[in-house]
C-alpha cells in the first residue's frame, strides 16, 4: 500500500521527473490497490490499542525515532498485538554532539508518525512512562551497549541526554503541554 501511495506522492512532488517505468493505468491502478487494502483492514476490524500506540509514540518522541512514519512504519501486528520493531533511527542527537543540549528540546515531527492518530492518549503515556525513565535505568541500559560501540567516557552523555529530553517534554511533545 505504501508503494502505491508513494506513486501519488511522487507524481505530486516531482511532476516533471522522467518516468522510464510509468505506472500502468495511473491513477486507477494504485488507487484500486490502496482501496482494496483499506477494505481488507476494515473487514478485519483490527485497530491498535490506543494506549499501546500512545506508548510507542511517546517512546519514539523521547528517543527521536524518525523511522516510524507512514512511509516506513516499522510496526508489526502479531496475534492482533502491535509490536514496535527496528529502532535503528533513534538517538539522532549522537550525530550532532556539539548541539546535544539544544537537541534535547527539539520538537518531534508527530505528523509524520505512523501512530499520529493516537496522539490524544500521549498525555497518559507520558504520565505512565516518564517516571520509569530514571538515571539508574538509563545507566543500566547504556551499560549493556558493547564496549566496541560506545566508550566508557561517552556512556554518561546518553543518560544525561535522555534525562534532559524527558525533563523538556513540553517542548518536544506540545500535545502533552496543551
Amino acid at each position: 500500500s505504501m508503494t502505491a501511495l508513494a506513486v501519488f506522492v511522487l507524481r505530486r512532488r516531482e511532476p516533471d521527473l522522467p518516468r522510464p517505468y510509468p505506472t500502468l493505468g495511473y491513477p486507477f491502478t494504485p488507487a484500486i490497490f490502496i482501496l482494496s487494502r483499506v477494505v481488507v483492514l476494515a473487514i478485519l476490524g483490527w485497530r491498535p490499542d490506543p494506549e499501546v500506540a500512545a506508548r510507542i509514540l511517546w517512546l519514539d518522541a523521547l528517543t527521536v525515532n524518525v523511522d516510524r512514519s507512514w512511509r516506513n512504519p516499522n510496526l508489526l501486528v502479531w496475534h492482533k498485538q502491535l509490536w514496535a520493531i527496528d529502532h535503528g533511527a533513534t538517538l539522532l542527537f549522537q550525530h550532532t554532539w556539539p548541539g546535544v543540549n539544544t537537541f534535547a528540546t527539539r520538537p518531534y515531527p508527530l505528523t509524520e508518525h505512523a501512530l499520529a492518530p493516537f496522539w490524544r492518549a500521549v498525555a497518559n503515556a507520558e504520565e505512565e512512562l516518564a517516571p520509569r525513565v530514571t538515571p539508574g535505568l538509563l545507566d543500566e541500559v547504556v551499560a549493556m551497549v558493547p564496549a566496541e560501540w560506545l566508550t566508557d567516557a561517552d556512556r554518561p552523555a546518553y543518560s544525561e541526554y535522555l534525562l534532559a529530553r524527558k525533563a523538556a517534554s513540553a517542548s518536544w511533545l506540545p500535545e502533552v503541554a496543551a
